[in-house]
């Protein structure tokens, strides 16, 4: 399945039903009179987020939603039939915004959350509302409301727990796909994760959802490499876990560059709680606690070590994260 976290959807209501202008017309009815019925209302658009969804690949397919409009009223005071609604579904995580995105028009989160962004248009009257002492043939009816109509942006931050950064082959994608089912794809040159990709390790009846986010460069916040609007997708984790290759000589700058390029980007993240991890350990099994040392001096923490070759180290750090996650 392919990734989108950003789409741009057209969405206009229903129109109401016009009312009706008619009169008793009964055979062997001595008393006539206005009959006309309403207007049927107008369908809503309606957004209601999905658990079996994690992308928004299907608005590129359609961008377009539009709510049956009401019939119009009858006479023997029949009220038209409403329009159909049409529910759009999202994942859990959608923000909708204005077309220009300075406006937060809704922001689901919760689990089969519903709301209504634009209603039908309310039916009009039919002539039988009209109807008085000294009006008793009226031939007056209202009109249904108009439609409302919108472009809207829809833009994704996927719910995980833990948001796994790093430079680009750092071991993100090697470690996700030895502790999950996931399968990103794997090779041995710079970007091959090109979206967030999720896994989910489980323990007992509790679970962990990761997402691995495509590496970053220094400079990401002015659109090297990928850029790093992928870091939205961390927003609403609780952890950061944040590899860095220690096969790397330059292990220490690249552990400033990712910690400088997620305070540029704000949004609080770069004060999420974070977890320091060394991988590719089984390339480097001397100069190991130097470097944790080392990194100790300017993240004020001792990092954790690990080898998804040879799995050392992931049984503890898997242990730390259920413990850390269930704070």
């Amino acid at each position: 399945m392919k990734f989108l976290d950003e789409a741009k959807i057209y969405i206009s209501s229903g129109k109401g039903g016009n009312g009706c202008v008619s009169f008793r017309k009964e055979k062997y009815i001595e008393f006539g009179g206005p009959n006309g019925g309403d207007g049927g209302k107008g369908g809503d658009v309606i957004f209601l987020t999905d658990n079996n969804l994690n992308t928004l690949i299907d608005f590129k397919y359609q961008q377009h939603f539009k709510a049956k409009s009401g019939e119009n009223g009858k006479g023997q005071n029949k009220t038209g039939a409403s329009g159909q609604d049409i529910i759009i579904k999202v994942p859990p995580g959608t923000e909708i915004y204005n077309e220009d995105k300075t406006v937060l028009l809704a922001d689901l989160i919760n689990k089969n959350q519903k709301i209504i962004l634009v209603k039908g248009g309310k039916g009009g009257l039919g002539n039988t509302h009209f109807k008085s002492s000294t009006n008793q043939a009226p031939r007056q009816f209202t009109e249904g409301e108009e439609i409302e109509e919108m472009y809207v942006l829809l833009s994704l931050k996927l719910f995980a727990d833990v948001g796994i950064v790093g430079k680009p082959n750092a071991g993100k994608s090697t470690f996700l796909s030895k502790i999950s089912n996931a399968q990103p794809k794997i090779a041995d040159y710079p970007f091959t994760t090109l979206h967030p990709v999720l896994g989910v390790v489980k323990k007992f009846d509790n679970e962990i959802v990761f997402a691995d986010i495509p590496g970053l460069i220094e400079g990401a916040h002015e659109g090297r490499g990928l850029g790093d609007k992928f870091l939205a997708h961390i927003e609403r984790c609780k952890i950061v876990l944040h590899l860095i290759d220690s096969s790397d000589p330059n292990y220490l700058n690249n552990y400033r560059a990712i910690k400088n390029e997620l305070s540029k980007y704000g949004k609080n993240v770069n004060e999420k709680q974070e977890i320091i991890v060394l991988t590719k350990v089984d390339l480097l099994d001397k100069n190991i606690d130097k470097q944790r040392k080392d990194l100790k001096k300017i993240c004020g923490q001792l990092p954790m070590s690990i080898s998804s070759f040879s799995q050392d180290g992931i049984k503890e750090l898997l242990e730390l994260l259920f413990e850390r996650c269930k704070k």
